[in-house]
């Protein structure tokens, strides 16, 4: 009877020790796979010698998109960034990426983040922001922030409650606001150490989609149901409403002046809303218009278009 607790107690042991190595390998693949993580070159091919050589700068390449749903100008390097939904139809793909683009149209780099998908989750990356070195994107119940100048992923936050995560912006002190297209109809408030609040619950939101921070540091919020774009206060108090021309608003972009640009991804316009004054149209027939943004440097709108697998660029 001895005998045979004592081999039971040395079974144990060895099955203990097996369990024990088993998760310390497991523990080794995970940091393996997230540490694994690269981001795409600039477009280029590997020479004979072995050697990888970027584009030359007399060949310009268009293209490049999967569903492009919103964009940022990096002043930085004076570059647009692109985020690409993938296949809309199957979200279980987790097919999402990140594009970099010249000012003119022309690819810099296919696939920046993305390439490959270690230690990366992008299920349905829409609305996208840059702050202080770092890119936000909302990404159906989470935000996803990347460093700005690696592409390498730094933390997700994610959102209790919300379904569809569309439209975001940050304010200076890292504050982020997120709209909640899908019903619920929602604007979310994470603080800057990453913990998310129910901001406006209902109300006036309409299938709210962009979100932008006004010159007075309040938030605009652009709805896609009905042509309103409304303004609260950082502590969630509604201000305004102000009106597109017409409804089905995506993007919205906010200069220094305070005018607003609202682009409509159901009718395919440009909406400019001077202070004080009434929306006018300013550009037609830009097929699902989608979550625009500035580009300071070339002084330009940069569009892009869902299914169409392409940006539209609009001079002001």
């Amino acid at each position: 009877m001895h005998l045979e607790c004592q081999l039971c107690s040395d079974r144990a042991m060895k099955l203990q020790t097996v369990i024990t190595s088993l998760a310390i390998l497991q523990s080794a693949l995970f940091l393996a796979s997230a540490n694994d993580f690269t981001a795409g070159k600039p477009l280029g091919a590997t020479e004979e010698s072995g050697e990888y050589v970027p584009i030359s700068n007399n060949v310009k390449v268009f293209g490049s998109f999967h569903f492009a749903e919103s964009c940022v100008h990096d002043p930085e390097r004076n570059l647009i960034i692109v985020i690409n939904s993938g296949d809309r139809k199957d979200t279980s793909k987790n097919d999402g990426y990140i594009s970099l683009i010249n000012p003119d149209g022309s690819v810099h780099t296919s696939k920046w983040v993305g390439p490959n998908k270690e230690g990366l989750d992008f299920e349905n990356p829409l609305g996208s922001a840059i702050k202080s070195g770092i890119l936000y994107v909302a990404d159906t119940d989470h935000v996803r922030l990347f460093d700005l100048e690696t592409g390498v992923p730094l933390r997700a936050i994610h959102i209790p409650g919300s379904t569809l995560l569309n439209g975001i912006a940050v304010d200076d002190n890292g504050t982020i606001y997120t709209s909640n297209t899908r019903p619920a109809w929602q604007l979310y408030k994470v603080t800057a150490d990453g913990e998310p609040t129910l901001l406006v619950d209902g109300g006036k939101l309409n299938a709210p989609n962009g979100v932008a921070i006004d010159l007075d540091g309040n938030v605009v919020v652009a709805n896609m149901g009905n042509r309103d774009i409304l303004t609260y206060s950082a502590e969630g108090d509604f201000i305004k409403t102000e009106e597109a021309a017409q409804k089905g608003s995506d993007g919205v972009v906010i200069l220094k002046d305070g005018t607003k640009y609202i682009s409509s991804v159901k009718h395919g316009t440009i909406s400019r809303i001077r202070p004080g004054q009434e929306a006018e149209v300013i550009a037609t027939g830009i097929p699902s218009a989608a979550s625009m943004c500035y580009d300071s440097t070339q002084n330009q709108l940069v569009i892009p278009m869902n299914t169409n697998n392409a940006v539209a660029f609009l001079k002001l």
